[in-house]
């Protein structure tokens, strides 16, 4: 056997007419597109303490946030743009409907967390696109959260104001 093995193929050859061939063929087994009756992808964003339900499906590139068109509920352009991003990326704007649900957290952690869970409905919903999404690191959860406030301080690490008299 070769001392080091750079990819699953050379394992495959490596590992041919061995039972350990069977086990490497499993696991280069393609990903299946993942959806439901009705021909939607559905994942969950987080982000700080927003959390998202996102449904996406063919259609004309319209994204809809609590009921409301993506302009009316993220007014600023860069929130806009966050969400924008996934489709990009992937190469595929204008392809999907987005139909999503937020909730807690502020509009900045809500829009992180439609983001988050755009990319990983298309992924589910064309395992060719994950390639791109995760090398953009938008499969990623970015576990940054608000730190706790702690006894004896002013806020999480801000102590009170000191007075030598």
């Amino acid at each position: 056997m070769a001392d080091q093995v750079n990819s699953l193929e050379e394992l495959a050859a490596v590992a041919e007419g061995t039972e350990a061939a069977a086990v490497v063929e499993q696991t280069v087994a393609p990903r299946e597109p993942v959806r439901d009756e009705l021909g939607r992808a559905y994942a969950t964003g987080k982000r700080k303490d927003a959390v998202a339900r996102v449904w996406i499906k063919p259609g004309s590139g319209k994204v809809t946030v609590n009921g409301r068109e993506i302009a009316v509920y993220f007014a600023r352009p860069v929130l806009q743009m966050i969400l924008r991003q996934p489709f990009s990326v992937a190469g595929v704007e204008d392809q999907f409907d987005v139909q999503a649900t937020v909730k807690g957290g502020g509009l900045s952690g809500q829009a992180g967390a439609v983001k988050h869970g755009i990319s990983k409905a298309l992924q589910l919903y064309d395992p060719g696109l994950r390639g791109a999404l995760k090398a953009a690191g938008f499969l990623t959860r970015d576990s940054r959260v608000v730190e706790r406030k702690k006894y004896g301080k002013r806020k999480a690490r801000r102590s009170f104001q000191f007075s030598k008299r």
